[in-house]
């Protein structure tokens, strides 16, 4: 076994298919369709079940990819802290960011990450705070943006603000002139919402603040995607909850209206990183340039 064996299947997983993996790699598919079969004659598993219209991981394949993306990101680790001696920041970044959030960081962050990191490279997933938890423990993600991390010894967590969520509608002379009222979780309790399923951030701190006065939502439809939602209330379905920023999701932000909640409704944005694993000096660079656009791009005016 050996690096590039590793790497062949990873790739080879996580797109699904030999073919696509070995124009990606740069190979001819009959050689990495052998190395990938002498990884499964070491190991005595089979890692892959081919069908006819690709591959997918066996159980063994999938804690073998799991694993494999570790390996791989700590020798890309090892090799920054080797150009490192040499006085150059040319290490990777693998960023993680929720889809509600995606929509207005991504652009800004890669554009400022070039200027300040030339010779680094970066990669920008999208994934609930779940799912992205799940890639920093298995070395897919170095850094991730997550909404109300629950506190574990496995992660690091540095918070960075509180985002009030508002009431989300489509604009009419009614809602217009309701604007500047702010809407009680009672009356909140009644509205028809478009809204995402759990364990969503902002479905939790819904229901949560609800049930504490004993109220429950009247959830009208289950869809995770803001842009999905807000077509969706720009269509006459209901209503939805969400941060000021995710406006800029939507096709035509100025047709919405946004209602202040009250009492507050807030959900908590942290930087979370593995414990297990020390930051180079690129993520740490890439931690402090997150934290300063972070606040400059998202915190409430």
């Amino acid at each position: 076994m050996d690096l590039k064996q590793i790497e062949y299947f990873v790739r080879v997983a996580e797109l699904g298919s030999f073919t696509r993996a070995a124009k990606v790699l740069g190979i001819a598919q009959p050689a990495l369709s052998r190395q990938v079969r002498l990884l499964e004659v070491e190991f005595r598993h089979n890692l892959l079940l081919r069908n006819g219209r690709g591959v997918t991981p066996t159980e063994a394949g999938k804690l073998l990819l799991e694993h494999g993306r570790g390996i791989l990101h700590q020798v890309a680790r090892t090799r920054e802290e080797l150009g490192r001696v040499s006085g150059s920041l040319a290490g990777s970044v693998a960023l993680g960011l929720p889809p509600s959030i995606a929509k207005v960081l991504t652009v800004p962050v890669t554009r400022a990450f070039r200027q300040r990191l030339p010779d680094a490279a970066i990669s920008i997933s999208e994934g609930l705070t779940i799912t992205m938890q799940e890639w920093l423990l298995s070395g897919r993600l170095d850094i991730a943006l997550l909404y109300n991390p629950v506190p574990t010894p496995d992660l690091e967590t540095r918070p960075l603000l509180d985002e009030e969520l508002f009431l989300v509608s489509l604009k009419t002379a009614k809602s217009k002139a309701a604007q500047a009222k702010p809407v009680s979780l009672k009356e909140l309790c009644e509205l028809p919402l478009v809204i995402p399923s759990r364990p969503n951030a902002i479905r939790m701190a819904v229901e949560s603040q609800l049930s504490s006065l004993g109220l429950r939502p009247h959830i009208a439809l289950e869809i995770d995607g803001v842009s999905a939602i807000l077509d969706l209330v720009a269509d006459g379905a209901g209503y939805a909850v969400l941060p000021q920023y995710a406006l800029a999701n939507a096709a035509d932000p100025k047709q919405f209206t946004l209602r202040s909640i009250t009492p507050r409704l807030k959900t908590h944005l942290a930087l979370a990183t593995a414990s297990s694993r020390t930051s180079t000096q690129t993520q740490k660079a890439m931690l402090a340039l997150l934290e300063e656009l972070t606040h400059a791009l998202l915190a409430k005016p």
